[in-house]
């Protein structure tokens, strides 16, 4: 059967895959789902701490006498 989605095979470690079971029918989900969850989650905190990194590094750069004025830029 052709499939849209790309498949992956993980391998996990017995109490991990006993976790991972009992969270998928705690949720009424299978494990395939429950999983795919918690990698979307891990991808958005892992985006959201790049995004903090480059905003750290920009608020140490920013000059408040060179900065412009809400007035000027949208005049």
């Amino acid at each position: 059967m052709a499939t849209k989605s790309p498949r992956v095979t993980v391998v996990l470690e017995e109490p991990l895959y006993r976790w991972l079971r009992r969270t998928a029918r705690t949720r009424c989900v299978s494990i395939s789902c429950r999983l795919r969850d918690l990698v979307r989650e891990a991808f958005e905190l892992h985006e959201d701490r790049y995004w903090v990194k480059k905003a750290e590094a920009r608020l140490r750069t920013f000059d408040r006498k060179r900065a412009l004025r809400h007035g000027r830029v949208w005049g």
